[in-house]
């Protein structure tokens, strides 16, 4: 029995739905992504500019305080930094590539034995 041409459009059209779902939800995640690394660039301009404000008040006299605030900012500067770095080195995007070396290079094998074994 075959399926009827309506189930067939209703299967096509619910997976047309699912991808466009899908989609959506990359495109929103990337997009809160954009604005966090956004946020994240304009936060570390705004502590290296207070560093360096900072910097020569500290040479005239060391107050603990001001001491207090660079370490507070070095550090902040340090998670921001690896906020940014994360994203650019995200193990989704060596998946794909990963298991199209797999799939080619194995297929590549195993033609080859094939051919091996077809000239002996």
């Amino acid at each position: 029995m075959q399926p009827s041409p309506e189930s067939s459009t209703d299967t096509t059209n619910a997976d047309i739905e699912t991808s466009i779902t899908e989609v959506e939800q990359a495109l929103t995640a990337i997009k809160q992504r954009y604005a966090q690394i956004e946020s994240d660039h304009q936060r570390k301009i705004e502590l290296k500019h207070r560093l360096e404000e900072i910097r020569p008040q500290l040479a005239k006299n060391k107050l603990p305080d001001l001491q207090a605030e660079i370490k507070e900012i070095k550090t902040q500067l340090e998670t921001i930094e690896v906020n940014l770095e994360s994203q650019l080195f995200t193990i989704d995007v060596f998946k794909e590539p990963f298991w199209q070396a797999v799939r080619f290079g194995g297929l590549g094998i195993v033609v080859g034995w094939i051919l091996k074994s077809c000239t002996s």
